[in-house]
């Protein structure tokens, strides 16, 4: 009989919160908040929070003054974009020692691809040799296809190992809400509540036609298999590339002038294409976010007529898009982000 092939997600527990309390290891079993310059009373949102500090409700993309509401006691670190990089690549490094075939899909996750016929046994071995050589731990899914492996991480955190298959999927899944899916968020989920549609079983169950009709020819029938757990088996080496850049700026006090937001994008398209030219490879569409207060944000997005790294066609794409945003309110954040065409 031959060896099945099998798909492993491993997702690197708390992984910023990690590598901070790594760097200060005084902080090891403290709440610890990290995000924007680490100082709660500046507008800033958190990045990522540990265990202890999510027991109190605090969670990634919170205002850092809420998360400081919610957790008065936690410690707030700022964040440091290249140590987490750094210690991410450390730990592909590791794992492409193994006998796998290694998908980076971001700075604390990858896909491995393997053939085995014992996966728990390589996962156990995944997260034994990442915690000696690094220091960290790790969460690893098992399945038979990405989106089944990636879920199967969620029921393994924290430092646990799960398998998630065609075998047991309507067991584990079918009364879960939509959005326990991989690629479904909450604001799907309510438009399938509106649906009557509650549950993954419903969703699994539900007339085609009538997802087409409310979500698209491609979204709908996509959602409906995703519930049936269907999924892409195929795990690649190719390294990851990011698909964008982006730079964004959350502002100490509300910005309520026009001229004072087009210059902030301006300024924001400028550091963006220093990145997109770092990158070596064209922009091919820019999009910008806004945050208005108290914290409602809108993203708005527009496709170049032509690949590009001139800044000046970027600044104009930038201004042009925030040109769609009725800005009537005051801004508190401002993001812009360039595209890369997908290889």
């Amino acid at each position: 009989m031959s060896t099945p092939d099998w798909i492993l997600h491993v997702d690197l527990d708390q992984f910023i919160a990690a590598v901070e309390i790594a760097r200060h290891p005084e902080l090891r079993g403290k709440p610890v908040v990290v995000g924007g310059k680490g100082d709660p009373a500046q507008r800033a949102v958190v990045a990522t929070a540990s265990y202890e500090a999510r027991a109190f409700g605090v969670h990634s993309g919170m205002p850092l003054r809420t998360a400081a509401r919610k957790c008065p006691d936690a410690v707030f670190l700022p964040s440091d974009p290249p140590a987490y990089e750094e210690v991410s690549e450390r730990v592909m490094a590791v794992l492409r020692e193994l006998p796998v075939v290694v998908e980076v899909i971001g700075w604390d996750e990858a896909f491995l691809g393997a053939r085995t016929a014992d996966p728990e046994a390589l996962a156990r071995t995944v997260r034994h040799v990442v915690g000696k050589r690094t220091g960290l731990s790790c969460s690893v899914g098992i399945g038979d296809n990405k989106m089944r492996a990636k879920i199967a991480t969620g029921f393994a955190k924290p430092a646990g190992i799960y398998r998630l298959t065609s075998a047991n999927w309507a067991e584990v899944m079918a009364h879960r809400p939509p959005d326990a899916l991989w690629g479904i968020g909450g604001r799907t989920t309510r438009k399938l509540a509106e649906l009557g549609i509650t549950t993954v079983a419903e969703l699994a169950a539900a007339d085609r036609a009538e997802l087409a009709a409310r979500f698209g020819p491609t979204m709908g029938p996509y959602f409906r298999a995703l519930a049936h757990g269907w999924g892409d088996r195929e795990v690649t080496a190719t390294p990851y590339v990011a698909r964008s850049r982006s730079r964004e700026t959350t502002f100490q006090t509300n910005l309520t002038e026009r001229a004072d937001i087009e210059a902030a994008v301006r300024e924001l398209a400028g550091r963006v294409t220093e990145d997109v030219l770092a990158e070596g490879r064209p922009a091919v569409r820019v999009a910008v976010k806004v945050r208005f207060a108290p914290f409602f944000t809108q993203t708005r997005s527009a496709t170049l007529e032509t690949p590009t790294t001139d800044v000046v066609v970027l600044e104009r794409a930038a201004l042009s898009v925030l040109d769609r945003f009725e800005l009537d309110r005051p801004v508190r954040l401002l993001g812009v982000r360039a595209e890369f065409e997908r290889a």
